[in-house]
């Protein structure tokens, strides 16, 4: 083994260059998408308490100690209920329990957490009725209509992130390389205001994820966000030169991102918060949502940090600035060395460079925004086995597209096959009807269908029992089955960043080999992501391994052929327009944990057609359903990779590559939204 080892070594290390070149591409790509599935499945698979902030009042409490001995919170006494209320309404605390001689009270916290207040209200309201003690549940600071699950401070992090991170390597790139320029710092100052502007106006006037009395307090907030990014990027470049690129997207997008904590960051683990406490996200998620529901209140912290990195970018850009041109004067009079060109001379190059980032910025808060910021169901369909007063008031607030079986022993069929959601049974009165609930088609489904169900029996005043049924039970470490949609992203990006790369790394968007190398690529890291997600973090039953691979592997490949196709006709821009089709209209069209009906009509009708819709039905069906639904979506995936593949090897027959420009290339690849997710 060592021999071969050795043999396959010293024919690498003999290969041509461009060979050379294409195989650290592929492997530095193999590391970024693992890197990324390892934090983004660790950091958001599965969210519950870890010594969340809870305040409680009056005399001791049994319901409190019970609760905590179950939920890991980090309760804070307070003198009086007044005092416990003006904290919660500084945004520092999750909830509240104040005890009483006859009655308690919970206080939830929509706004600070959507899903820290399912787990807090579940958990107290049912120790007070085991412990045989009233409680009431007060809401203060409920969620707008406009953010029904609190995804909106989320949504607003991504195209202010990644416009930060695409202005600053753009327009490193549209000077050619001068990342240091002391001129520069104040164009991607400038254009940090103008990406706030227009993710403002389209947030809150234009798609209303927010009331607009927001508008004026949150532009600041914005502007700020984004200027630390970008200065902050800008530095790292003028330090590494064009490493700096990648390390910007690790740090800031794969690192930090996963630990920005936008449903929440004391529902990360715990390490999770603390590394993500030093980045610019978690700290943008903390200001927006504060300034958004919390009258501004607990903001020095974040404020502090953007602050700091900001001047910290400007520091370096400004002393860079000052070094290197006083050393190229030096090099022009030792070796009569031409002056390199003004950077007067790049200005339209970096005008067209921070119009496109400002299209991609704007396409960012429109699509994802507009998909995902108040998500409600549409035809959810749902099964019934007779009449029931109870199904019709719920269809009063409830869309729902109903279907009719015999008995529940069809229904639960009809579950298997992913016919429908969720089921009613019903049940002469006095006996209780029976709600059937799916946790693994989900997340959002089985809460949102017990909710309506359960007010409608109570307007009907009919009695209703609430049951989870599920073909195949999500891991332990998945229990709102999310892991599917996270570790689709880094499928997606490694499938258009490997053509990227490998092109930039060969200069050439054909060869003979590139579509093999392409292959190759797929297989392999459809296999290291599947030993990351299943078998190290335990996102999904290992019994589904084997079969996860050749999905993760054919996801991989249909992305990765579809950009070098788009390369192969028009370039460098291939790439950039795989990552609109793939990034920013096939991800938000693709349902996700959510699921379909719970998408605007728009992105819900183009979601078939595209690779990210069909790749989560086929891995989330085959591991939590045997695989009954997929059909459509694995005949649209090798549709696209039979197409592709295809049109790869004739174009490379029949179309000479006249080769690419190299940095072109490489800001393709780079210069595109590695973080986004929905």
């Amino acid at each position: 083994m060592a021999e071969q080892a050795a043999d396959v070594e010293g024919a690498v290390a003999d290969a041509p260059s461009p060979v050379r070149k294409g195989v650290v591409a592929l492997v530095t790509v193999l590391i970024v998408q693992v890197l990324f599935a390892l934090c983004l499945v660790s950091a958001l698979q599965l969210l519950v308490p870890r010594n969340m902030l809870f305040g409680v009042a009056g005399p001791p409490s049994r319901v409190v100690a019970a609760v905590a001995s179950k939920v890991s919170l980090q309760p804070h006494g307070y003198r009086s209920e007044t005092a416990l209320r003006g904290a919660i309404g500084d945004g520092r605390l999750y909830g509240g329990y104040v005890s009483g001689r006859t009655r308690d009270t919970l206080i939830v916290v929509p706004a600070q957490s959507f899903f820290g207040q399912i787990e807090i209200e579940g958990a107290f309201t049912a120790a007070a009725k085991v412990l045989q003690r009233p409680v009431t549940v007060e809401t203060v600071k409920p969620l707008p209509s406009g953010d029904r699950v609190g995804a909106v401070v989320g949504l607003l992090l991504l195209p202010l992130l990644i416009g930060g991170y695409l202005a600053a390597v753009l327009v490193f790139k549209a000077a050619g390389g001068t990342a240091a320029a002391p001129w520069r710092a104040l164009i991607l100052t400038g254009y940090a205001v103008v990406g706030a502007l227009l993710t403002d106006l389209i947030a809150g006037p234009g798609l209303g994820a927010y009331a607009t009395s927001h508008f004026w307090p949150l532009l600041p907030c914005f502007a700020l966000v984004t200027t630390a990014v970008v200065l902050s990027a800008a530095a790292v470049q003028s330090l590494v030169g064009k490493f700096g690129t990648l390390l910007v997207a690790v740090a800031f997008i794969v690192v930090g991102g996963a630990g920005a904590g936008s449903s929440g960051p004391y529902l990360l683990p715990v390490y999770w918060r603390n590394i993500g406490v030093l980045f610019p996200p978690q700290n943008a998620v903390h200001l927006i949502r504060n300034v958004l529901y919390f009258d501004g209140n607990d903001i020095s912290t974040p404020l502090t940090v953007l602050f700091l990195y900001a001047f910290a970018g400007v520091a370096v850009i400004g002393y860079m600035g000052r070094i290197r041109p006083a050393r190229a004067a030096s090099a022009r009079r030792d070796t009569s060395a031409p002056a390199p060109a003004r950077p007067g001379r790049r200005g339209l190059p970096i005008l067209v460079a921070l119009a496109l980032c400002a299209l991609m910025q704007c396409l960012f808060a429109v699509n994802y925004t507009s998909a995902a910021h108040s998500p409600a169901a549409t035809d959810m369909p749902f099964g019934v086995t007779g009449p029931s007063p109870v199904l019709t008031a719920a269809q009063k607030t409830f869309s729902l597209k109903v279907h009719h079986y015999r008995d529940e022993s069809a229904v639960k069929d009809a579950i298997d096959r992913t016919e429908i959601w969720g089921a009613l049974i019903p049940a002469p009165a006095p006996a209780a009807s029976t709600l059937i609930v799916v946790p693994s088609i989900s997340d959002l489904a089985p809460l949102d269908i017990a909710v309506q169900f359960k007010r409608a029996a109570a307007a009907v005043h009919q009695p209703l029992a609430v049951r989870p049924y599920a073909p195949v039970k999500l891991a332990k470490k998945d229990p709102f089955g999310v892991v599917q949609s996270l570790m689709l992203v880094p499928l997606l990006i490694g499938g258009y960043m490997s053509a990227a790369l490998l092109m930039a790394a060969t200069g050439r968007a054909g060869g003979r080999w590139r579509a093999a190398a392409l292959a190759a690529f797929a297989v392999l890291a459809g296999l290291v992501v599947d030993l990351v997600v299943c078998l190290w973090l335990d996102g999904y039953p290992r019994s589904s391994f084997w079969i996860v691979w050749p999905i993760c592997s054919l996801i991989v490949a249909v992305v990765a052929f579809v950009a070098a196709v788009l390369q192969k006709l028009i370039g460098s821009a291939g790439t950039l327009l795989t990552v609109v089709l793939v990034i920013l209209f096939g991800n938000p069209s693709n349902g996700g944990a959510n699921g379909v009906p719970y998408l605007p009509a728009f992105w819900r009708d183009i979601g078939p057609y595209l690779p990210p819709r069909n790749g989560y039905v086929l891995l989330h069906h085959t591991i939590y359903f045997h695989g009954h639904g997929t059909t459509q979506a694995l005949a649209v995936l090798l549709a696209y990779l039979a197409v592709a593949a295809v049109a790869l090897v004739l174009l490379d027959q029949l179309r000479p590559d006249p080769g690419v420009e190299p940095q072109a290339a490489e800001a393709a690849a780079m210069a595109v939204p590695i973080g986004a997710a929905p």
